[in-house]
């Protein structure tokens, strides 16, 4: 089984997840985000298919989100404008995303990597 790790070469997260893949022997596709910024449809075949709730997928710490005021603005967007404002920019989205087709994971705690990539 090869995973996409989408990611961001420079994110301390990033580079704590890839680390884990590599000592647990979990074969990946590394994938920047920023160079190849997943599209509306991918992400949010990834967002269905995660569970997880849309807003998830913002990278709330990032200056980026902040600058635009994206806290206020979310709540007023439909999902469909979600979706296209993350595709514009990697740097809107959480970090790293690992997928396999089936489980998603988002950002990193090492416990959730270990239930899900083992």
């Amino acid at each position: 089984m090869t995973v996409q790790f989408i990611q961001y070469p420079r994110c301390t997260t990033c580079k704590k997840a890839q680390k884990w893949l590599e000592e647990n022997g979990v074969n990946y596709e590394a994938i920047h985000i920023v160079e190849q910024t997943p599209s509306k449809e991918q992400l949010e075949t990834l967002w269905k298919t995660s569970g997880l709730p849309l807003k998830k997928f913002f990278n709330t710490s990032g200056q980026k989100y902040k600058s635009l005021g994206l806290k206020d603005k979310l709540v007023t967007m439909s999902e469909s404008e979600q979706l296209e404002l993350l595709a514009s920019d990697g740097m809107l989205i959480k970090r790293p995303i690992v997928s396999d087709g089936t489980k998603v994971t988002l950002g990193f705690k090492e416990q959730e990597f270990e239930e899900v990539w083992i």
